[in-house]
């Protein structure tokens, strides 16, 4: 019996010495995952001998058997609490052993491995499905882009779909002038079924307000007059009707596009007007035009007073690829057209278009000079200018009126090409200017773009406007 206790003893003597051993081994060897470690228990160290005879051969016995994966993991976090406990070994424990147990564990443990193997192979089905979802949406992608490809290559097949464009853009360019003309001119006619004196009133306030002008204004209502007496008209739609054909007629007697005389080289074109309605941009516009039609171009810089004039011009010239004759600021406008043309004459150059500077029509000595132009360049080529257009700003109203009259007057004006129809509600002007003075409008500008320079068609331009 007392040998039976000494072992006891001994044995719980033992196990106090290699408390301490085996948790300095436990985590020294966690890396090496120790299966071999047989648990120790807390109790064995504090419980006394004879307590210690069942609690130990309860706890000796299992060792022998091969412990599991679960069995040793809960030992270790029984180790950890005993290291805790103690005052010493807390601030070795705590930041050494909870980090380190949980990597230990995750690795051996087959059932978390597993989800792992699961995800990722639930994981590459998707992945591999992207691309078929890529493919079958392929034919469906050309499908959608076969009828856009189709509809931008059909207005090359032929000119009806190109002349739509440029009409709906003219269209779009006179919508100001719509709005303050043939709109309202269609709300007089809104529930009007008989012609009466009111009706021809309204019209005839309207016209004037839209700048078409006195004379032309009276012209067109006693027109409209004279039919209503006749019984020629029925209703106030034929009336309106009959309105359409008087403006288009009336503006058909100036519908004279410019053309080319190839027999003269080169064909000359003198620009004027005054300040700021556009010279410039219309030459740039007209040199586009006319390398277009296969002519060659050259570019006079007359315009010698505005500051950066040649260069702007320059610029034209560039993007272009025409020359541009040239001097310097301040220098005689009329030396320089007659330089320019020489240039032409001596390069068999189809058309000189000449620049000159902008000037009010009320200064005589600027009047004057432009004058001495026309004659210096006679003297050169005595059917030169060719063509004097004067460029009209549209949205000076009638004051375009007074410039076209004096410009007329001093150089001869030839041709008329109005601008700027798409930034006014003004333009009912062209109408008071087919009138007035029975002058050919050669183009009419509708828009920035170059091809917003339009010749000047009569039927168009009364469609675009009231359609």
């Amino acid at each position: 019996m007392f040998k039976k206790l000494r072992s006891i003893f001994s044995s719980s003597e033992e196990s106090q010495e290699k408390a301490p051993e085996v948790v300095e081994q436990s985590q020294e060897t966690q890396e090496n995952k120790p299966d071999d470690i047989k648990p120790v228990d807390s109790d064995v160290v504090e419980l006394d001998a004879v307590s210690l005879v069942p609690e130990v051969a309860k706890k000796i016995t299992p060792a022998k058997e091969e412990p599991s994966a679960d069995l040793v993991a809960e030992p270790l976090e029984k180790d950890v609490d005993v290291v805790a406990a103690k005052p010493e070994a807390k601030p070795e424990a705590k930041p050494e052993v909870k980090p380190e147990v949980k990597p230990e564990v995750k690795p051996e443990v087959k059932p978390e491995v597993k989800p792992e193997a699961k995800q990722a192979a639930e994981v590459k089905p998707v992945d591999e499905e992207k691309p078929e979802q890529a493919d079958e949406a392929r034919p469906e992608d050309e499908a959608k882009q076969a009828p856009v490809i189709a509809a931008k290559s059909a207005p090359a097949a032929g000119e009806e779909p190109a002349k739509q464009g440029m009409f709906a853009r003219m269209k779009a360019g006179l919508s100001r002038t719509k709005a303050n003309l043939s709109e309202k001119l269609g709300n007089l006619f809104l529930g009007k079924k008989e012609i009466d004196d009111e009706l021809l009133e309204d019209i005839e306030t309207l016209l004037l307000t839209a700048d078409v002008g006195v004379e032309a204004t009276s012209e067109i209502i006693g027109r409209l007059t004279d039919r209503v007496t006749r019984n020629q008209l029925a209703d106030a739609q034929a009336l309106h009707q009959s309105l359409k054909q008087e403006l288009a007629a009336l503006l058909g007697q100036v519908e004279q596009p410019l053309v080319v005389d190839t027999q003269c080289k080169p064909y000359v074109i003198l620009m004027v007007g005054v300040n700021g309605v556009g010279k410039t941009t219309t030459i740039g516009k007209l040199t586009k035009r006319f390398q277009a039609e296969g002519k060659s171009v050259m570019l006079a810089a007359g315009d010698t007073f505005r500051a950066a004039a040649v260069e702007q011009l320059q610029v034209w010239g560039q993007r272009n690829n025409v020359p541009v004759i040239a001097q310097h600021t301040g220098a005689d406008s009329a030396s320089v057209l007659f330089d320019a043309l020489q240039s032409a004459q001596t390069k068999n150059v189809d058309v000189l278009i000449a620049d000159t500077a902008g000037r009010l029509q009320n200064k005589d000595h600027l009047m004057q000079e432009l004058e001495k132009v026309v004659r210096v360049m006679r003297k050169k080529d005595i059917s030169a200018p060719h063509e004097v257009m004067l460029v009209l700003d549209a949205g000076t109203g009638q004051n375009a009126m007074s410039q076209a009259r004096i410009f007329k007057d001093a150089v001869g004006v030839t041709g008329i090409t109005l601008t700027k129809l798409d930034g006014t509600a003004k333009g009912g002007i062209i109408f008071a200017i087919a009138k007035q003075l029975q002058l050919p409008i050669r183009y009419i500008g509708v828009g920035e773009q170059i091809d917003d320079l339009r010749p000047f068609v009569a039927e168009e331009f009364v469609a675009a406007l009231f359609d």
